[in-house]
């Protein structure tokens, strides 16, 4: 007869301390061949990423590992426990030795895009500029009370950075031009594009969150999530980059909207208000029959995704 679980510091006695994977297994047992099919088709880009910047499998694996304790501990911890080694073990499948190894304090080595002050400083500038187009060239400081670059900044990131320091990094990025005394924008939104770090941070958050409200919405995550799309397969690429202009026209419109809420609900929160929200939109084609084919690109009707309604 197998051991049981030795109790964690801190947990109740008496509590049932079922491992979450064995909860799960319960539940899901003709599921396995579905969500690995599921895992390998959302894995599949981002395999193209890894492979195109140079990336092996020893270091996949050692991330997948590491992703695997991180994502078990959180599992456990819903049920109000702290796991030990042999219950992370147990969860994830990884022998005691690994998972010793493992634990620790992890290192997040991307920034964070959402915590970026330039980015922050921009989006609220180019939401300046929607309402008055002549606010895209700024002076850089102003003593009289009208807006600066200063001021933006300021407002921005509550002042907790310098105006300056944002000012060089928005320079760096190719984003805006500083000529005497003032600077002026380049861009029409904040696109890193000269800046590989940034970019991949925009990558890494922007698919989490879109993947965290699929994944919420699909274990029945309460309330749903907004996470819908629309589809077509059989059209020419002549009409599919019309479309992406049409979406794209239509998104400037909705963009400055949310940033104008979101800016406010900023601008009135506590300083201890935690809480983060992302909304996204996305459009991606390409034709079919001058790519390589993959096994999970079945033929496609016009139609809509059939998951969890929107609230």
């Amino acid at each position: 007869m197998a051991k049981p679980l030795g109790r964690s510091p801190g947990a109740p006695r008496g509590r049932e301390r079922t491992p979450p994977a064995a909860k799960l297994s319960k539940l899901a047992e003709g599921q396995v061949e579905d969500v690995l099919a599921t895992c390998a088709r959302v894995l599949r880009p981002l395999l193209r990423l890894a492979l195109r910047k140079g990336v092996k499998h020893p270091q996949l694996d050692a991330v997948l590992r590491n992703l695997l304790i991180e994502e078990a501990r959180r599992a456990w911890l819903e049920q109000g426990i702290e796991a030990n080694v042999s219950q992370l073990s147990v969860t994830t499948g990884l022998n005691r030795k690994a998972v010793t190894l493992i634990v620790r304090d992890a290192v997040e080595q991307l920034p964070h895009s959402e915590m970026s002050a330039p980015a922050k400083t921009l989006t609220l500038w180019l939401r300046i500029c929607t309402d008055e187009p002549s606010r895209r060239k700024l002076p850089i400081v102003s003593a009289g009370g009208e807006p600066s670059f200063e001021s933006v900044a300021h407002e921005a990131t509550r002042g907790n950075v310098h105006h300056r320091a944002v000012l060089d990094e928005l320079q760096r990025l190719g984003m805006v031009t500083e000529h005497e005394g003032s600077v002026a924008l380049n861009v029409d939104g904040f696109v890193p594009a000269q800046d590989d770090q940034s970019m991949l941070a925009f990558l890494g958050d922007n698919a989490r969150d879109h993947l965290l409200a699929a994944v919420s919405n699909t274990i029945g995550g309460q309330p749903p999530f907004l996470e819908r799309s629309v589809f077509a397969k059989g059209i020419s690429t002549a009409d599919c980059e019309r479309i992406h202009q049409l979406t794209r026209t239509r998104w400037n419109a909705l963009h400055h909207e949310l940033t104008h809420e979101l800016s406010k609900a900023f601008a009135k929160a506590p300083k201890s208000a935690e809480a983060r929200m992302r909304v996204g939109i996305y459009a991606y084609f390409e034709d079919a029959g001058s790519t390589v084919s993959t096994p999970d690109a079945g033929p496609q009707e016009p139609g809509t995704t059939k998951g969890r309604p929107p609230p």
